[in-house]
Protein backbone atom coordinates (compact mmCIF):
# COMPACT_ATOMS: atom_id res chain seq x y z
CA UNK A 1 0.00 0.00 0.00
CA UNK A 2 1.17 3.45 -0.14
CA UNK A 3 0.95 6.02 2.68
CA UNK A 4 -2.12 7.86 2.97
CA UNK A 5 -2.64 11.33 1.93
CA UNK A 6 -2.93 13.70 5.04
CA UNK A 7 -7.16 14.37 3.15
CA UNK A 8 -7.01 10.52 4.30
CA UNK A 9 -5.87 10.33 7.61
CA UNK A 10 -8.43 13.10 9.10
CA UNK A 11 -11.27 10.91 9.62
CA UNK A 12 -9.90 7.90 10.85
CA UNK A 13 -7.59 10.18 13.59
CA UNK A 14 -11.08 11.17 14.80
CA UNK A 15 -12.44 7.49 14.77
CA UNK A 16 -9.48 6.58 16.81
CA UNK A 17 -10.00 9.06 19.16
CA UNK A 18 -14.00 8.38 19.76
CA UNK A 19 -13.70 6.73 23.11
CA UNK A 20 -13.17 10.09 24.43
CA UNK A 21 -10.14 9.56 26.42
CA UNK A 22 -6.47 11.34 26.14
CA UNK A 23 -4.53 9.36 23.46
CA UNK A 24 -0.46 10.04 22.73
CA UNK A 25 0.57 10.94 19.43
CA UNK A 26 2.89 7.57 18.97
CA UNK A 27 -0.91 5.60 20.07
CA UNK A 28 -2.40 7.57 17.02
CA UNK A 29 0.38 6.32 14.74
CA UNK A 30 0.44 2.71 15.84
CA UNK A 31 -3.65 2.31 15.78
CA UNK A 32 -3.57 4.40 11.71
CA UNK A 33 -0.63 1.95 10.69
CA UNK A 34 -2.83 -0.82 11.52
CA UNK A 35 -5.77 0.48 10.15
CA UNK A 36 -3.99 1.20 6.80
CA UNK A 37 -2.39 -1.95 6.85
CA UNK A 38 1.37 -0.53 6.15
CA UNK A 39 4.18 -2.53 5.41
CA UNK A 40 7.25 -2.18 7.53
CA UNK A 41 8.78 -0.05 4.57
CA UNK A 42 5.80 2.23 4.53
CA UNK A 43 6.28 2.93 8.63
CA UNK A 44 9.85 3.39 7.93
CA UNK A 45 9.94 6.21 4.95
CA UNK A 46 11.10 9.47 5.98
CA UNK A 47 10.75 12.59 5.03
CA UNK A 48 13.03 14.05 2.52
CA UNK A 49 14.45 16.51 4.67
CA UNK A 50 15.20 13.16 7.31
CA UNK A 51 14.24 13.38 10.92
CA UNK A 52 10.77 12.07 11.27
CA UNK A 53 8.64 9.98 9.56
CA UNK A 54 6.69 10.87 6.81
CA UNK A 55 3.08 8.99 7.89
CA UNK A 56 4.17 10.32 11.45
CA UNK A 57 4.50 14.00 10.20
CA UNK A 58 0.89 13.63 8.01
CA UNK A 59 -0.41 12.54 11.18
CA UNK A 60 0.60 15.33 12.94
CA UNK A 61 -0.40 17.73 10.38
CA UNK A 62 -4.14 16.01 10.22
CA UNK A 63 -4.57 16.48 13.73
CA UNK A 64 -2.93 20.08 13.99
CA UNK A 65 -5.81 20.93 11.13
CA UNK A 66 -8.06 18.84 12.87
CA UNK A 67 -7.84 20.75 16.08
CA UNK A 68 -7.78 24.68 14.25
CA UNK A 69 -11.16 23.13 13.42
CA UNK A 70 -12.35 22.38 16.67
CA UNK A 71 -12.76 18.87 16.68
CA UNK A 72 -9.71 17.67 18.84
CA UNK A 73 -7.71 19.35 21.40
CA UNK A 74 -4.11 18.72 21.90
CA UNK A 75 -1.98 19.25 24.94
CA UNK A 76 0.68 21.21 23.45
CA UNK A 77 4.31 20.15 24.01
CA UNK A 78 2.80 16.98 25.80
CA UNK A 79 1.83 15.06 22.18
CA UNK A 80 -1.72 14.19 23.37
CA UNK A 81 -4.56 14.80 21.59
CA UNK A 82 -8.61 14.43 22.86
CA UNK A 83 -11.56 14.53 20.97
CA UNK A 84 -14.03 17.95 21.43
CA UNK A 85 -17.94 17.55 21.22
CA UNK A 86 -18.08 18.77 17.81
CA UNK A 87 -15.74 16.37 17.10
CA UNK A 88 -18.16 13.32 18.09
CA UNK A 89 -20.68 15.73 16.44
CA UNK A 90 -19.10 15.56 13.29
CA UNK A 91 -18.45 11.83 13.50
CA UNK A 92 -22.25 11.03 14.26
CA UNK A 93 -23.01 12.65 10.96
CA UNK A 94 -20.59 10.01 9.23
CA UNK A 95 -18.49 11.80 6.49
CA UNK A 96 -16.77 10.61 4.16
CA UNK A 97 -13.61 12.31 4.39
CA UNK A 98 -12.18 15.20 6.66
CA UNK A 99 -10.26 17.21 4.13
CA UNK A 100 -9.26 21.29 4.02
CA UNK A 101 -12.29 21.80 1.43
CA UNK A 102 -14.45 20.39 4.10
CA UNK A 103 -12.80 21.95 7.23
CA UNK A 104 -13.70 25.28 6.27
CA UNK A 105 -16.97 24.62 6.48
CA UNK A 106 -15.93 25.63 9.86
CA UNK A 107 -15.70 28.77 11.52
CA UNK A 108 -12.34 28.12 13.35
CA UNK A 109 -10.47 26.61 10.97
CA UNK A 110 -11.37 29.57 8.71
CA UNK A 111 -10.35 31.92 11.39
CA UNK A 112 -7.20 29.78 11.16
CA UNK A 113 -6.81 30.35 7.47
CA UNK A 114 -7.08 33.93 7.31
CA UNK A 115 -4.62 34.73 10.19
CA UNK A 116 -2.18 32.58 7.98
CA UNK A 117 -2.75 34.68 4.77
CA UNK A 118 -2.44 37.85 6.79
CA UNK A 119 1.15 36.68 7.93
CA UNK A 120 2.44 36.16 4.21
Amino acid sequence: MTLPKQNEIGLPILECLKDKKNHHIENIVRSLEEYFELSKDDRELQKSSGGEGLFHNRIRWANFYLRKAGLVESFVGKGISKITSEGIELLNEKPKIIDVKFLMTFPKFIEYKKSMSKKK
